[in-house]
């Protein structure tokens, strides 16, 4: 049984989809001004993980994650560089998609863009002005009058006369209320703008996700997901939009994932504490930035430092150190045993995925015990192990591959070389020449190569 933790009724719950073996999900992606940095990772990361596990369990999942493609910061940055906003944005999503290749990430299965949706954010905003949510301040700006929905603040748990405004709302004299916040924007000079009702202009933040998700997702979806840091003002303010709308519950199940932090300080562009996924993969492979991320639970903060991304790059070599060498061709998909059972026991617990890493590191030991032994019940193991961290999305190259990669970029040494070096040793070592067998570990060591010794045989690995 599938258990979530329902950021709306801030409790764990019994997965229940609104369709019988089909699942709509919908989770805020990114909004293209800049390189993804490492918090942009995680949501990636974990709700990528969420989808593989749904559809593990044989659910028909159908994920959308949006593109912010218009929106303040990017228009602040285009003018900056003086570049047409849509090369910018252009450039930037295909730095995301390069970024969430990298990082195993597989691509929704649709992705919207708020460019692409205007007649649907229009639409909207139409259909509130006609219930009698939304005014035209003198300014021209349309507004949402968070007093007329009666539960605004459900989600974060805010109470309205305790509300401010969120970073993205723009404090306005023209406003009714303080906490009333953008559905269109009245065109200045020199931004882009299209045709309304209401006259030129662009729309909103909140507007753009609400009109996007029941574009592709219905009046009522399964699961909505993001940062954290979306849950007020912009969740909220979809919840709003929506149910205004529609007059339905739009989401059953709200996901959140904790804040990434550096030196128990949550990351962020302000305080310039943040790491782009491209600079962490100058001296870390995606694989371990993907194991780091899981190692914690979604919800939990995510303590970044160079300790816990070298602690996960030795807990992979550790893991594909043990698959080196075994053939696991044979077998296919999840094994019934102890280790499958709690693996998914595990995962049932709100994606609880530091317990399911927990699981593999079982087998492993395990592996490593059989493997002076039983080496066919070494081999069962091992393919489980792979097929149980496929799930996680990691531990799916080839090991010697994994453990020998980026060696031809280690101080200029080629893995022909390292392989010569090693025999030499091998030859020393036959003629007692320890002295000379022991400078050649010696070269190598110098260079990150690590060489095990093991039944008559030398290997080596990247250190």
């Amino acid at each position: 049984m599938l258990e979530i933790y329902n950021s709306l009724t801030k409790s764990k719950e019994e997965f229940k989809p609104i369709e019988e073996g089909k699942i709509r999900m919908y989770v805020c992606g990114m909004t293209v001004y800049d390189y993804c940095h490492i918090g942009h990772a995680r949501v990636l990361v974990v709700f990528d993980v969420i989808v593989r596990y749904l559809r593990l369990l044989n659910y028909e999942v159908t994920y959308v994650r949006n593109i912010t493609d218009i929106d303040d910061k990017i228009i602040v940055r285009a003018l900056e560089n003086k570049e047409d906003f849509m090369l910018l944005t252009e450039r930037f999503i295909k730095a995301m998609h390069e970024d969430c290749e990298a990082l195993n990430v597989l691509p929704p299965d649709i992705e919207p863009r708020a460019t692409d949706s205007m007649a649907d954010i229009i639409s909207m905003i139409s259909k509130l002005e006609k219930n009698g949510y939304s005014y035209t301040a003198n300014n021209g700006d349309v507004y949402y009058d968070v007093k007329k929905f009666k539960e605004y603040g459900k989600l974060s748990g805010r109470k309205l006369e305790d509300q401010i405004a969120g970073k993205r709302v723009e404090v306005d004299a023209a406003k009714k209320n303080p906490e009333d916040f953008v559905l269109w924007k009245m065109a200045k000079v020199d931004e882009p703008s299209w045709d309304s009702p209401w006259g030129k202009g662009r729309p909103g933040w909140h507007i753009e996700c609400s009109a996007m998700s029941t574009q592709c997702l219905g009046d009522q979806f399964d699961i909505h997901g993001g940062g954290m840091d979306l849950k007020f003002p912009h969740h909220e303010n979809e919840i709003a939009q929506t149910e205004a709308c529609t007059g339905k519950t739009s989401v059953n199940y709200w996901i959140h994932n904790g804040f990434v932090q550096v030196d128990e300080t949550k990351m962020s562009k302000s305080l310039g504490n943040f790491f782009t996924v491209r600079e962490v993969l100058k001296n870390y492979r995606a694989e371990e930035i993907r194991y780091f991320i899981l190692n914690s639970h979604y919800r939990s903060p995510l303590n970044y430092s160079s300790d816990n991304l070298d602690a996960a790059k030795s807990a992979l070599a550790n893991m594909y150190n043990t698959l080196r060498g075994i053939k696991t061709d044979k077998f296919d998909g999840i094994l019934k045993n102890r280790y499958s059972e709690r693996f998914v026991k595990a995962m049932n617990d709100d994606f609880n995925t530091a317990g399911a890493i927990s699981i593999l590191f079982e087998i492993t030991h395990e592996i490593n015990r059989l493997n002076s032994g039983s080496k066919s019940e070494a081999q069962e193991l091992a393919a489980q192990l792979k097929y149980l961290a496929s799930i996680l999305g990691i531990l799916q190259e080839d090991p010697e591959v994994y453990l020998q990669g980026g060696v031809n970029a280690l101080d200029g040494l080629e893995t022909k070389e390292i392989d010569k070096l090693i025999q030499q040793r091998i030859e020393a070592r036959i003629s007692k020449d320890f002295k000379e067998a022991d400078r050649i570990r010696d070269v190598l060591t110098a260079k990150g190569i690590v060489l095990e010794d093991k039944a008559g045989d030398t290997i080596w690995r990247k250190e």
